[in-house]
């Protein structure tokens, strides 16, 4: 252990909990945790999939020069899922991987998440950026012709969404409760 990291010297000599402590001993707040971490990545993935699929089906549609207010729309949200599953997978990967027995290891995963952070916060500030800079355009091509908004369309999706939620919460609350 004399060549350990900062890191993996802090979990070895910090406090042998089956959570980190800052959550203080309370079980039900780590599974509150580690289910909306994951839950938050997987939504993120899904969403992430989802428009890298829309923009490859309407290609053709949108070409041209310039940016569409599709391509726009689609690359923002892109923007925003990718900052969301890099901070909530690097968030959950840690207290998948929290093991006070194994410092070297649980070290990794910490060093890990803070190495991702500022890519999570790169997107999130591209993506506000481009979302300020086309409000004007957007909302221009919005009065003009406002299209019927269907929000409810792929109700799938949601039920979807909401099965991952739940198996993401068993899952946590069986790692919480075994370890």
């Amino acid at each position: 252990m004399d060549n350990a990291s900062l890191a993996a010297q802090a979990v070895a000599n910090g406090p042998m909990t089956a959570a980190p402590p800052s959550f203080d001993g309370h079980g039900w707040l780590v599974v509150v945790n580690l289910a909306g971490q994951s839950t938050c990545c997987l939504i993120a993935i899904m969403v992430l999939l989802l428009l890298w699929t829309d923009s490859w089906k309407y290609r053709r549609k949108e070409r041209g020069t310039g940016m569409t207010p599709g391509r726009t729309w689609r690359r923002i949200g892109l923007l925003y899922a990718l900052g969301v599953a890099i901070r909530s997978g690097g968030a959950a990967y840690v207290l998948w991987k929290w093991d006070p027995l194994n410092p070297e290891a649980t070290a990794r995963a910490l060093v890990l998440q803070r190495l991702l952070d500022p890519f999570a916060l790169l997107c999130a500030v591209i993506g506000l950026g481009l979302f300020v800079l086309t409000l004007p355009g957007m909302m221009h091509q919005l009065r003009r012709d406002p299209p019927p908004l269907k929000m409810f369309q792929d109700r799938h999706m949601i039920w979807r969404i909401a099965g991952c939620a739940a198996l993401c919460f068993i899952a946590a609350l069986g790692v919480v409760s075994t370890r």
